[in-house]
């Protein structure tokens, strides 16, 4: 057992992930997407400002250089204040498995990016991998069972998926960002503290400008929304990030970020059971197939 612990701890992080995308599925169905960004970012940095505290001596990484801050901000504000935001409105439009499904595009669009803007080449493998992943993906929503949003709403669909896609491309661009933060072995757990408080302060600042401050306090009265933020942060941005990094320690790092992207498969029988969604044979094998394109990049 101690043998696979860290593939143990991949694959449980791999279940936190799906939990997660299920609360605030959830949640953002009864106040809106952009409720549920505005209250889990400033909770999940509560969590991990504890975390933080037992673990470096420090609730926060003051002594890190303003060129990370600066680097880690700008991640931030495109992956967890733009990229979720869109990730969480498609939760709402296409439900959770399709959202999810579509961020397996997110090694794929990073691979990309790092290709254009950092320079790394393109192996074979991973060439094919892409072309994998994205077939997959797009061969899963342009079935003809998926061309109503959750409403029933065509046009919805669409802005579900182009809101997916956004999703997928604000996270890499954010991971390729705190990449170029994170240079000198700076320690991962005070990155992820940083990014996310700067997009807790960015996102707030945004909600005073918009007045949304009072709506937003006064939406937390409802009792089985307070519970879905708290499980979704909980399970993700606390316990999902948390254990990321020990998966990573403990395994090796393609076989850890493999079983970590299990999420939209273990959503299959989960949407079924909760949402009540059919799950066609073109969905189970598009999401599988995604599944092996990701390991192919993650084991270049």
């Amino acid at each position: 057992m101690q043998t696979y612990l860290g593939e143990i701890i991949a694959l449980t992080t791999a279940v936190c992930w799906a939990a997660t995308s299920l609360f605030f599925t959830i949640a953002g169905k009864q106040v809106g997407s952009q409720f549920v960004n505005r209250v889990r970012l400033p909770l999940a940095t509560s969590f991990l400002a504890i975390t933080h505290l037992l673990w470096q001596g420090q609730v926060l990484p003051i002594h890190a250089e303003p060129s990370r801050w600066g680097w880690l901000g700008l991640s931030a504000i495109l992956g967890l204040v733009l990229g979720d935001s869109l990730l969480l409105q498609a939760f709402v439009l296409i439900g959770t498995r399709l959202s999810m499904l579509m961020m397996t595009l997110v090694p794929v669009i990073g691979t990309l990016l790092a290709w254009v803007f950092l320079g790394e080449t393109l192996s074979p493998l991973e060439i094919s991998a892409i072309i994998v992943t994205m077939s997959s993906v797009a061969w899963v929503v342009s079935e003809q069972k998926n061309s109503n949003s959750v409403d029933g709403n065509p046009r919805n669909y669409v802005i579900g998926v182009l809101c997916g896609i956004g999703g997928a491309s604000g996270q890499a661009l954010g991971l390729i960002l705190s990449k170029r933060g994170m240079v000198g072995d700076f320690p991962a757990l005070s990155a992820s503290l940083m990014r996310l408080s700067v997009a807790s302060v960015v996102i707030w600042l945004w909600a005073l400008i918009q007045g949304q401050f009072r709506p937003t306090v006064e939406g937390l009265r409802v009792r089985r929304t307070r519970w879905a933020i708290l499980g979704g942060t909980v399970a993700g941005p606390f316990m999902g990030m948390t254990l990321s990094l020990a998966a990573v320690q403990l395994a090796p790092v393609g076989i850890a970020s493999t079983l970590m992207s299990l999420s939209p498969v273990l959503l299959l029988p989960l949407a079924h059971w909760i949402f009540k969604e059919r799950i066609t044979q073109r969905a189970i094998v598009g999401t599988v197939v995604a599944m092996v394109g990701v390991a192919m990049i993650f084991w270049t």
